[in-house]
């Protein structure tokens, strides 16, 4: 199972990323997808995930009504559409997959299967 996120990279406060997520190995329309973010010093925390089956999606609150997050089961591939980025967002952002995920443990990292490496998204103020 791999999970190759990508995307990241530098950009100024208020702008705009797209990461991507893609996934081989596994039936990838049987999972959830989260993705997390890892800031220096900081604890992995959540970000955002989106159920296999009906495809709704959460967010952390402190991301909610900037960020997106969509799959494309077709292309085998997760997306986090970021806009209007703070320098507090600057963190490795890692994907992962989870085939037992539900509402109580969508922020759990202990409930997610399979992790991508991670990408560096720097926020400059």
């Amino acid at each position: 199972v791999q999970l190759q996120a990508s995307g990241g990279g530098l950009v100024q406060a208020g702008g705009s990323l797209r990461l991507s997520c893609a996934v081989s190995g596994l039936t990838f329309d049987e999972y959830a997808i989260g993705w997390f973010r890892q800031a220096p010093g900081k604890e992995r925390e959540f970000v955002a995930a989106v159920f296999k089956n009906n495809g709704n999606t959460y967010y952390a609150d402190s991301v909610k009504g900037r960020f997106t997050m969509s799959r494309d089961n077709a292309k085998n591939q997760g997306y986090l559409q970021m806009n209007s980025l703070k320098p507090e967002d600057t963190a490795v952002y890692y994907c992962a997959l989870s085939s037992r995920l539900i509402m109580t443990t969508i922020r759990a990292p202990g409930y997610y299967d399979y992790w991508g490496q991670g990408t560096l998204v720097t926020v400059s103020s």
